[in-house]
């Protein structure tokens, strides 16, 4: 039994993996899935999730649900001939990912098995394809000969092989177990059974040809069970894993046919060989003393009423979806910090920048550009209109300058299904207003920098003199006196003053989600200041002022990635400058130090919670050197 075990599923939201989750729910496990669908709405909330690409999971991520357990199911396949574009894919979402989800648990000490989901395409074609329709199968036992039909197949024998590398040097503690799995077929399957059911429904004509080949159907929810009697018994290696029932595609075509009377079919000649081929169970049964037993019988009625069903709630395709980044200007690595995001929710979402500017050198790392009208000469509706042709479901404001326009559109916008990472008008106004930003966290009981119209005498000798709105580093006079103070506002628009405090400048960057909690702080030391921006800055634990940050951003109403300006005293006292409530120039250290703000805008922008995706800030101190750099295309 896994009742108590800690089970993750890499692919767990699929056509097996959906069945392999009722029966590890049945077995109380412990269970972690990661797919890049979105989480099925009819599983329990104790299931933890992680929507996205596996490629850009963290070991961290994944040490922290610590798995005893590991169902390798993810990956990518193309049905008969695979496709040109198949090269990249397979080599992501086959061999890279195999390779990376094995190569962040690896050293897991607790980690005691991996059954991995392998394929009968590792042998060779040779043995089981002919020219002319054969008279029986044959029968494919684990000592055939190896010779992989195609890049899926080869990328699965490659990481049989890595698990055999692995185990070897675990021996005693991991055991690895690859079941070469036969024709899978099932629900929300784009396996052949499924794909005719849906055309028949339609009352349209299926397309057959090669109706005398013969192949061993598996149920997947038979492969489900039988890749949980794997890991339940104490089997390892190379085993089979199919009906060991081969059929004529004629056969499955009279089944159809029992259930639709007036099912029509053109038959269609094809170069492809006559495939007859059924796996030899029997070293399976002796490692689990179990057999499939549901036959097309058995099973195409149940997937006549799943897909009857389907189309009755009349689920539409999902469109691409896009993320709008504006006032791109040099905003290089936030845009590449954003597609980081993109590729980890593993969307095949296009990064769109826009920008007052058509020149904008940051339209070469996006993959279109809007040269946009200024804010003020455009109309939520034609900004919604924007985003309705291209398909834009996320805007990201980057200046302070546009967030009080998006704040004021915000809920028109969602309202439109294009969410923004921008918090509500009174909160941002509360930010970009230091004068109210000061009063506003006093009045909360946060140590805020006292601030004034005069250089009050209360403030002691010296003083900062900087403009009320917009970038606090911009004109700013520091260590004045009050003569200097008094004249270095006289050229200024809107001169505050402040009390000139020596001390350590830091910076806590905050992501704050949807429901107003914050999701996580991450605190830098400001090394290198130039024109008001960190060009080097290293992050740094302090418990207290990250609590401090996380209670001050909700108690304002914050939301999504925000940014505070924070001094402190030698006596180690924080003295709160101001907030930005927007994403920074150097806060993509942060994401590398696991304050992951894009992904999760993503993620709530997609509809999801947050609430199974934990901050796990990483253990060792991070810097950041901003520097220019070549990009040659």
């Amino acid at each position: 039994m896994l009742r108590g075990k800690r089970v993750f599923v890499s692919g767990g939201a699929g056509v097996i993996g959906s069945e392999l989750v009722q029966l590890l729910l049945q077995q109380k496990a412990i269970i972690f899935v990661g797919d890049l669908k979105p989480r099925p709405s009819e599983w329990p909330a104790d299931i933890r999730y992680r929507q996205g690409d596996l490629n850009e999971i963290t070991k961290e991520e994944l040490l922290d649900f610590g798995p005893e357990y590991f169902f390798h199911l993810a990956a990518t396949f193309e049905r008969s001939e695979e496709s040109y574009e198949f090269w990249e894919e397979n080599e992501r979402h086959n061999l890279k990912l195999s390779h990376h989800l094995m190569d962040c648990l690896k050293d897991y000490s607790e980690l005691k098995k991996v059954i991995f989901a392998s394929s009968y395409l590792i042998y060779n074609p040779e043995q089981y394809q002919f020219t002319t329709p054969a008279d029986e199968a044959f029968s494919i036992n684990e000592h055939n000969q190896i010779y992989p039909r195609n890049m899926c197949g080869a990328a699965k024998l490659m990481h049989e092989i890595e698990l055999r590398f692995l185990q070897h040097f675990a021996a005693g503690r991991l055991q690895t177990v690859s079941a070469r799995i036969y024709r899978v077929y099932g629900k929300n399957s784009r396996d052949i059974i499924s794909r005719w059911i849906q055309t028949l429904l339609k009352g349209e004509t299926i397309r057959v040809f090669g109706k005398e080949g013969m192949f061993d159907y598996i149920y997947a929810g038979d492969v489900a069970e039988g890749l949980l009697r794997l890991a339940l018994s104490e089997a390892e290696g190379i085993v089979n894993l199919g009906n060991a029932h081969a059929r004529r595609v004629e056969e499955m075509l009279n089944i159809l046919k029992d259930h639709f009377p007036n099912l029509q079919m053109m038959e269609e000649s094809s170069d492809i060989l006559f495939e007859a081929s059924q796996a030899d169970m029997s070293l399976f049964k002796s490692m689990t003393g179990w057999t499939p037993t549901r036959q097309l019988e058995d099973t195409i009625p149940e997937l006549i009423e799943h897909y009857q069903r389907r189309m009755e709630e009349n689920l539409s395709p999902e469109k691409e979806k896009s993320v709008l980044v504006t006032s791109v200007s040099k905003k290089v690595p936030m845009l590449k910090a954003v597609a980081q995001g993109i590729r980890k929710i593993g969307y095949s979402s296009k990064l769109i920048g826009g920008d007052l500017d058509e020149k904008a050198i940051s339209r070469a790392f996006t993959d279109s550009f809007w040269k946009m009208p200024s804010l003020n000469e455009l109309p939520a509706d034609v900004l919604i209109q924007y985003c309705q042709e291209h398909n834009i479901n996320a805007i990201i404001p980057s200046r302070d300058g546009e967030l009080e326009y998006f704040a004021s559109h915000k809920e028109l916008l969602a309202r439109n299904g294009i969410a923004v990472m921008v918090s509500d008008l009174k909160a941002v106004e509360s930010c970009l207003d230091k004068m109210a930003f000061s009063r506003r966290g006093i009045e909360l009981g946060f140590p805020v920098i006292l601030t004034s119209h005069q250089p009050e005498q209360a403030y002691g000798e010296r003083f900062v003199v900087k403009e009320r709105y917009g970038a606090g580093s911009q004109f700013i006079g520091l260590n004045l006196t009050h003569e200097q103070a008094e004249s270095h506002a006289n050229s200024l628009q809107h001169p505050i003053f402040q009390p000139f405090i020596e001390g350590i400048e830091s910076s806590v960057d905050v992501y704050v989600q949807k429901d107003g909690v914050c999701k996580g702080a991450v605190v830098r030391r400001r090394d290198l200041i130039v024109n008001g921006e960190s060009q080097v800055t290293t992050t740094y634990r302090d418990e207290k002022l990250e609590a401090l940050c996380a209670d001050f951003s909700e108690k304002l109403g914050l939301y999504g990635h925000v940014i505070f300006q924070i001094l402190i005293d030698p006596e180690g006292e924080p003295h709160i400058i101001e907030c930005n409530s927007r994403f920074g120039g150097a806060s993509t250290l942060s994401i590398a130090a696991g304050l992951d703000s894009f992904y999760w805008f993503l993620l709530e922008a997609s509809g999801q919670s947050l609430n199974e995706y934990p901050f796990i800030r990483s253990k060792s101190s991070k810097r950041l050197v901003r520097h220019a750099e070549d990009f040659i295309q």
